[in-house]
């Protein structure tokens, strides 16, 4: 098995180990499925895509540490991650990491498809249709635990993580962006260097 086979199979086996930890005596099972729902779906998706579409290394590094925030959250629910406590707030700010991330990481996947499989180069409308994507997927984001409001009502509270903030929404979205922008400035370089690599491959 070639190096670069092994990265994804390796990350994918911890990725399930720490799911698994997360689901021992989690705050509450419901929760716990849908915040880990994400990476019960791109597991087989990226196994299915593994050889004819493989990612650069720093994509898979990202979704590994992506899911490992999604597993932490769903054993303790995003209002209540140790990690979040901070001593000059009364909010738990896990929530607010979380979704800077679901910015930060899946700018780095929408910007790996536009310039392998679009005549779209790195710049300009790449740098804006990235940023674009990863905010209406925020926005989706938000349809559904909106969903998941209407539907588990009061029982709903530990997924939807506001806190009493009427603006949750709004901020979640919000870093969502600016963890797409922060992404493409500090990635983008390394990131067209693996890019390349890939390509000669």
């Amino acid at each position: 098995m070639e190096n670069r086979d092994r990265l994804p199979l390796t990350l994918a086996a911890l990725v399930v180990v720490a799911v698994a930890v997360s689901a021992i005596r989690p705050k509450g099972y419901g929760t716990w499925l849908l915040e880990v729902a994400p990476i019960l779906l791109a597991l087989p998706l990226l196994a299915w895509t593994r050889r004819r579409f493989p990612l650069t290394p720093l994509a898979y590094w990202l979704i590994f540490g992506h899911a490992l925030v999604l597993a932490l959250g769903g054993h303790y629910t995003y209002a209540e991650v140790p990690l979040g406590e901070l001593p000059w707030t009364d909010r738990n700010h896990y929530d607010r990491f979380a979704h800077f991330v679901q910015g930060f990481v899946p700018a780095l996947l929408v910007r790996e498809v536009l310039l392998r499989r679009t005549p779209l180069r790195p710049g300009g409308w790449t740098f804006f249709l990235v940023s674009a994507t990863c905010l209406a997927i925020s926005a989706a984001y938000e349809f559904v635990e909106w969903a998941g409001a209407v539907i588990g009502g009061e029982s709903a509270a530990d997924f939807l993580g506001t806190q009493g903030d009427v603006w949750d929404t709004h901020w979640d979205m919000l870093l969502a962006l600016v963890g797409s922008v922060v992404s493409q400035g500090v990635l983008a370089r390394a990131h067209d260097r693996q890019l390349a690599e890939l390509s000669v491959r």
